[in-house]
């Protein structure tokens, strides 16, 4: 399974609008790879601006590459993403996930 994380920031302002934005573009893009097995969205709100994380987990490398193309390392933008973004981080970082833990595993545990 390979962890794909992307990072965008945006004006505190838009990150909503963004998070709006994100669901009608790049998360329904995933949710149209049979090889995405899903994505943790998280914002952290810093002063003036907010950075969005994207977490998708994939099947394998050739699943990424039927959302992202050829070059799976490199971000993937939609048209009006200059609108919210304060830059376009040219690249993502991809990981093998080695090992899990679900919250049925320890007592007491919940995850949201």
């Amino acid at each position: 399974m390979i962890a794909r994380i992307w990072r965008g920031i945006t004006p505190a302002e838009k990150a909503d609008a963004y998070l709006d934005y994100l669901r009608e573009t790049g998360l329904r893009a995933y949710a149209s790879v049979a090889g995405c097995r899903g994505v943790k969205v998280l914002k952290r709100i810093q002063g003036e601006h907010s950075e969005i994380m994207l977490v998708s987990l994939w099947d394998s490398m050739d699943a990424v590459r039927e959302f992202a193309g050829e070059n799976p390392d490199h971000s993937v933008y939609y048209p009006e993403d200059d609108q919210y973004l304060l830059e376009m981080e040219p690249l993502v970082r991809h990981y093998e996930v080695v090992e899990g833990l679900l919250s049925k595993d320890v007592p007491g545990f919940e995850i949201p």
